[in-house]
């Protein structure tokens, strides 16, 4: 019988992202309800000393695979490793974050268990007899309510949505020895950025629209500088070249779910809300009264971002001291 609520937490590098933390606090929340124990997946190489880390936020057991095939993420190792860990565990369900790593893991995981599945998941409900998540459909339009059956059930949670909390524990650190092998696909090369707010990951993101009218974006970059936050941009802004695609956000770039979100010279088209529409709070800045982004918006300014944005900043500095 499946028992028990496996968080799998993603790292880089020897670095946890805050969705792992995420995944770990949420599944601790779940597995105190349910009376059961969390267990955390890490994956990756050299990494046995940084997963000590998730008893801070509440893992009862914490299984370690590290394995040189592991150093990079190549999603056919990855899902074998998991696969193994999981007909090990039989966990009730399995938890991660919605990241684009996150959300090709859970695909393949799903294919190969033949388990149920739900990504960019805002709202869980747990109970021992019901499995039940609210998650955004048609572009962020309709918040729908599934219910999965079957054993396990896999979750990915949409970053920033629920918010990581320690809750330290005595946690038991395991290491599993997955039978892996090389697979067809080679990690051939990355590129890190660095300096930069991770975007799907920050608690604040202002971004930049087609009001911008061009590729400097310095008010933008201020402003989100003093709020210790991201740079985002709308589809528009990316495609006129202004900002690399890394800063997109919407239906075709990256989704956000931020504390507060600043749409500056955006007009809210459906591509755009779909990826920011569940951010906790949303300013719109606009010269257009009737700009769509306004209906979405918890606060709007009509007026000039060029005058209005640098006013902000000025503000939030002068508030800071």
């Amino acid at each position: 019988m499946a028992e028990g609520v496996l968080a799998i937490a993603e790292q880089m590098d020897g670095v946890f992202k805050n969705a792992a933390f995420e995944a770990v606090s949420e599944g601790k929340r779940i597995a105190q309800s349910l009376g059961i124990s969390l267990t955390a997946l890490v994956m990756g190489n050299n990494i046995e000393k940084t997963a000590e880390k998730l008893a801070e936020y509440g893992a009862d057991h914490i299984v370690v695979v590290d394995d040189p095939l592991l150093q990079d993420f190549l999603v056919d190792q990855y899902t074998d490793a998991a696969a193994q860990v999981v007909k090990e565990k039989q966990p009730e369900i399995i938890i991660t974050g919605a990241t684009s790593i996150g959300k090709d893991l859970c695909a393949r995981l799903s294919a190969r268990l033949g388990a149920a599945m739900a990504t960019d998941c805002v709202e869980l409900h747990i109970k021992k007899d019901q499995c039940k998540v609210t998650r955004p459909i048609y572009g962020g339009k309709v918040l729908a309510d599934l219910v999965l059956e079957g054993f396990p059930k896999i979750l990915a949670i949409r970053p920033n949505a629920m918010g990581a909390a320690l809750n330290p524990s005595e946690a038991v650190v395991e290491k599993f020895e997955a039978q892996l092998q090389e697979g067809n696909s080679k990690f051939l090369d990355k590129t890190m950025e660095t300096g930069k707010t991770e975007l799907t990951e920050a608690d604040v993101v202002v971004s930049g629209g087609r009001g911008m009218g061009g590729n400097d974006y310095t008010i933008i970059e201020e402003l989100a500088s003093v709020l210790e936050g991201a740079v985002g941009a709308s589809r528009s802004a990316v495609d006129e070249g202004w900002r690399p695609h890394s800063d997109q956000v919407g239906q075709t770039g990256k989704t956000v779910s931020p504390n507060l979100y600043i749409a500056c010279g955006i007009s809210g088209a459906i591509q755009h809300l779909a990826g920011m529409s569940s951010s906790k709070v949303i300013v719109a800045i606009n010269k257009d009264p009737d700009a769509p982004i306004f209906s979405h918006a918890d606060y709007g300014i009509v007026g000039d971002l060029f005058e209005i944005v640098p006013a902000i900043t000025r503000e939030i500095k002068k508030a800071k001291g």
